[in-house]
């Protein structure tokens, strides 16, 4: 029998199974492998050396449709490891498919790139809902110490989102994408080999919540509770869990419950669908990150880094903001003065929309810029379709700027459309070639002498503004106070809301809310046509909106949510 089945009680142990420090290690080092990806990846794609020369709404709708599946991915392997292969199993095999996707992107080409997302998609959906079922399954039915372990698995998470763009920022540099992506299997081998290695100590998890295991052998299943089911599909998709923004007692009492029954199941449904309405616009907005944000951060932050690094900020943000957070909701539930979880998620999408106002703000500021003699020497330029037509505007010939952004290298990249021309040295000759000569070069290389006629205009219109990395700190900062408010009690609100005979269709629901979300952020395909200021704009009215709505149906949210 299972020491930690054996010898833990419920309400009766002193301190967390060790199990937990191996689950920790094996998601830390697999949030790394995931995040160093996503840091790198539509980047990229639109890199024209080693990438393929994408531009930035190619690359963003690659993006979007891969966080789709992968926010899919945990309904089908954790039913997989339910019914046929266990938890522990299924993790493994989960990594194994996670080892050979970022191996597979180390590989220059773009078959490589399907085929890699294709393993990682499965990979995911093996290993994340199941490595957090485990969480809980360490320990015994009313543990008061399994909602801390929620909490610092949690923290495990975001310690491995926060080190992976840092790390895959400083090995891009010195060696190039393909060798990032090699550091990011490696830390797949380190996350599989920590659960293999210590499996003796998570054999207990291998099971339903309540089971005893007896060598190999699982008897006595039971389920989770609905808060640690929540909690346990919250990290399963990076989200909080619920004891991170809801610290009353009063979402668990027998009188809510009671509350809660007095209201038809279509009041109840209803808000369910609301909520799912709030989730689908939040993904849509917040998930900009690993795209349009990782563009506004590569092209027109002021730092010496690439938008690699910028992925880490918000991970960094977590780990700063979670306990003053926590201890702030303390104070407020213990002066009777705690708001309902409804008006946490108004606030907290409030909070999204502001901070995309920071970033809008911030761009405008960069697009009204005079741009300098010195801004030109030393800048980087990029014509995409937004210049193009500006360029059109200010009387370039339409017919040359047609036949720029349809020119094609010989292995198919473009010469001009999308691609960022920075200052280079030649390292045979030494002589360096400032971003401006390049752009101009580039140009007559098509059309002979053209960019010289019109020099003065390709420059002013396609120069890459830059501006202080306070906008970006700033904004991140905002949203992860609302994504702290908002996200943690989705799937919570979900188990305690939901008439239990349509429990489970509703938390699927949540996943494939989120899932649609997440497909949403391809309204980044904009990018490149709309001012970026624009575009931050309408991604906060978008929040903003939604908040407005939040706020006015919060009484008969509340009278459909009773006790919550």
């Amino acid at each position: 029998m299972s020491a930690n089945a054996t010898t833990i009680t419920a309400g009766a142990e002193q301190k967390h199974p060790k199990g937990l420090a191996v689950l920790f290690a094996t998601e830390m080092w697999e949030r790394f492998s995931f995040y160093s990806m996503l840091a790198l990846f539509t980047l990229y794609l639109r890199d024209p050396k080693e990438g393929f020369g994408w531009t930035a709404a190619e690359a963003t709708w690659l993006y979007s449709t891969y966080l789709m599946f992968v926010y899919l991915s945990p309904l089908v392997g954790g039913f997989i490891a339910d019914r046929f292969t266990g938890y522990r199993k299924a993790v493994m095999i989960g990594g194994f498919f996670f080892m050979a996707g970022h191996a597979t992107l180390s590989i220059p080409a773009i078959w490589a790139v399907y085929l890699a997302l294709t393993f990682l998609v499965i990979g995911n959906g093996f290993f994340k809902p199941n490595v957090s079922t485990m969480v809980g399954n360490l320990y015994p039915e009313g543990s008061p110490l399994k909602d801390r372990a929620y909490n610092i698995f949690y923290m495990g998470i975001n310690v491995g989102a926060a080190l992976a763009p840092i790390v895959m920022e400083v090995v891009k540099h010195y060696w190039g994408f393909h060798a990032a992506f090699a550091v990011a299997a490696f830390g797949m081998v380190l996350s599989v080999f920590v659960l293999w290695y210590w499996k003796s100590l998570i054999m207990s998890a291998d099971r339903k919540e309540g089971s005893i295991v007896i060598g190999e052998h699982v008897i006595e299943a039971t389920t989770f509770k609905d808060d640690q089911a929540a909690d346990a599909a919250a990290t399963a998709v990076d989200a909080p869990p619920h004891e991170i923004s809801d610290q009353g007692e009063r979402t668990t009492s027998q009188k809510a419950m009671d509350l809660m029954n007095t209201v038809s199941e279509g009041k109840r449904i209803m808000a369910l669908i609301v909520v799912f309405l709030i989730v689908i616009v939040f993904w849509m907005v917040f998930h900009q990150n690993g795209s349009t944000i990782t563009y506004f951060a590569d092209d027109n932050t002021d730092w010496a880094v690439s938008g690699t690094l910028s992925n880490s900020i918000n991970a960094i943000w977590i780990l700063i903001l979670t306990f003053p957070l926590v201890a702030f909701w303390g104070f407020l539930s213990r002066r009777g003065k705690e708001p309902s979880t409804p008006t946490k998620m108004a606030i907290g999408m409030t909070l999204t929309g502001l901070s995309f106002l920071v970033l809008g703000y911030g761009a405008y500021i960069g697009e009204k810029s005079t741009r300098t003699a010195d801004q030109i020497a030393t800048g980087e330029f990029r014509i995409n379709e937004r210049v193009a037509t500006n360029l059109v505007a200010q009387g370039v010939p339409k017919d040359l700027i047609d036949k720029l952004m349809a020119a094609k290298k010989e292995d198919g990249k473009p010469v001009i459309d999308g691609v960022k021309f920075s200052s280079t040295t030649d390292e045979k000759t030494g002589v360096k070639t400032s971003g401006a000569d390049g752009l101009i070069k580039a140009v007559n290389s098509v059309a002979p002498g053209q960019g010289d006629a019109h020099k003065d205009k390709f420059q002013q219109a396609s120069h890459l503004f830059r501006v202080s990395p306070f906008w970006l700190i700033f904004a991140y900062m905002i949203v992860t106070l609302g994504e702290l408010m908002l996200s943690p009690m989705g799937l919570s609100l979900v188990s305690k809301v939901a008439p239990i005979s349509k429990r489970g269709l509703l938390m699927g629901g949540w996943f494939v809310a989120t899932a649609i979300g997440n497909k949403l952020t391809q309204i980044g395909v904009f990018w490149d046509i709309w001012l970026q200021s624009s575009f931050f704009l309408v991604l906060a009215c978008m929040a903003l909106f939604m908040a407005v709505v939040l706020f006015l149906i919060l009484k008969p949210l509340k009278k459909a949510m009773p006790g919550v």
